[in-house]
C-alpha cells in the first residue's frame, strides 16, 4: 500500500523557511503572508507527527528530525526544477523568426544574442527587421514573434507583453562639454546645433520641461532612423533628444554622455507580440523568458529603472 505524500505547497514553504531559517523571508519569496507560511508549517508538522522548527525567543532554529528533512527535501526540489528545465529545452529547436524594430536590434538585441545562443543552441534565431510594429502579420507572413515599440495596444488573437519602458535623454559628444560653448545649464542649448529624431516634437518637450525658451527648433538637422541619430551625436555634430535604451551602449563606452539630468518617460514601450496561445510552445516560451531575464537582471544597475542619478519626471 502506497504511503500518502505530504502537501506540496507545505513542502515548499518548508524548504523556504528552512532555507533562510525565517518565516518573514520565506513568506516574502514565496509572495504570501507569514501567517500563511505559519499554517503550512504547522500543516506540514502535524502530517509528519513531529516538529520540525524550534520557536524560542523570536529566533528560528531547526529541529534535529527538521535538519534531517531539510537537505532531502531541498535536494527533491532541485530535480524537479533540473527535470522540468530539461523538458523545456527538449522541444526548444528549430528556426525561431523575429521581427523587431532596426534600432532596438541593432543597439539591444543583437549585442545580446550570443547569451541566448549559448543557452539554447539548437534554436536558430532568425532576424528581420523592419518598423512595422504591432502591425506584423503573424498569420500572412512566417514570422513567429515580434518586438516592437508602440504603446502596447491589444489585438484580437495576439498575445501581447510589455517588456522595457523607454526615456527620452539629452546625448551629446563629450567634446561638447567642455567646449568654448560649454553645456552647464539647458539655457546653453541656444548655442548648439539640435538634433532630431523624425521630427521636431520630443526636443519641444523635453525643453518644456526643462522650463527653456527662445529657441528656434527649426534650426537643426532631422533624422529618419536612431542609429543616424546617435552617430551624428557622436561626432560632435550637435546635442540629440534620444531613446535612453537604444543610447545606453554610447553611454557606457562614454562615447555620448548626457548633459542634463532630466529625462521624459516615453509614451511608448517595446513589446513582444506573438500569435495567442503561442507564447507557451517551447522555442517562443525560451525567447520570451530569456528577454525578460535579461531586462530585469540589467534594470538593477539601469538609473531610469533603480532611482540612480536620472529624474524621473511624469508625463505630460
Amino acid at each position: 500500500m502506497r504511503r500518502r505524500l505530504p502537501p506540496l505547497n507545505s513542502l515548499r514553504t518548508f524548504e523556504s523557511a528552512a532555507r533562510h531559517l525565517s518565516f518573514t523571508k520565506a513568506s516574502e519569496e514565496l509572495f504570501v503572508t507569514q501567517a500563511a507560511v505559519s499554517h503550512q508549517i504547522k500543516h506540514l508538522e502535524e502530517f509528519l507527527g513531529l516538529s520540525l522548527f524550534h520557536r524560542k525567543n523570536r529566533k528560528l532554529t531547526l529541529t534535529e528530525e527538521g535538519a534531517k528533512y531539510w537537505p532531502q527535501i531541498r535536494d527533491i526540489f532541485e530535480q524537479l526544477k533540473s527535470a522540468t528545465e530539461n523538458i523545456q529545452s527538449a522541444g526548444a529547436t528549430g528556426s525561431l523568426n523575429v521581427n523587431v524594430i532596426p534600432a532596438f536590434a541593432i543597439e539591444w538585441l543583437i549585442p545580446r544574442l550570443d547569451r541566448f545562443k549559448a543557452l539554447y543552441p539548437d534554436i536558430d534565431v532568425r532576424i528581420t527587421a523592419n518598423n512595422q510594429g504591432n502591425k506584423v502579420d503573424f498569420f500572412g507572413e512566417d514570422i513567429d514573434v515580434a518586438i516592437y515599440f508602440s504603446r502596447g495596444r491589444h489585438r484580437k488573437g495576439i498575445y501581447n507583453q510589455r517588456l522595457l519602458d523607454e526615456y527620452l535623454i539629452p546625448l551629446c559628444s563629450p567634446r561638447l562639454i567642455n567646449s568654448d560653448n560649454p553645456l552647464v545649464d539647458p539655457e546653453d542649448l541656444k548655442n548648439h546645433t539640435l538634433l532630431h529624431q523624425t521630427s521636431t516634437e520630443d526636443w519641444s518637450r523635453w525643453l518644456t520641461k526643462a522650463g527653456v525658451s527662445g529657441i528656434n527648433l527649426n534650426h537643426g538637422t532631422v533624422f529618419s532612423h536612431t542609429v543616424m541619430l546617435l552617430q551624428a551625436a557622436i561626432h560632435g555634430q550637435g546635442v540629440a533628444i534620444g531613446y535612453s535604451v537604444l543610447a545606453q551602449q554610447e553611454i557606457n563606452s562614454g562615447r555620448l554622455v548626457i548633459p542634463f539630468d532630466i529625462t521624459i518617460p516615453s509614451i511608448n514601450s517595446y513589446n513582444f507580440a506573438c500569435p495567442e496561445g503561442n507564447q507557451l510552445k517551447p522555442k517562443t516560451a525560451a525567447f520570451r523568458e530569456w528577454l525578460q531575464k535579461t531586462i530585469d537582471e540589467e534594470s538593477a544597475d539601469d538609473p531610469f529603472r533603480s532611482g540612480g542619478r536620472y529624474i524621473k519626471n511624469d508625463e505630460d
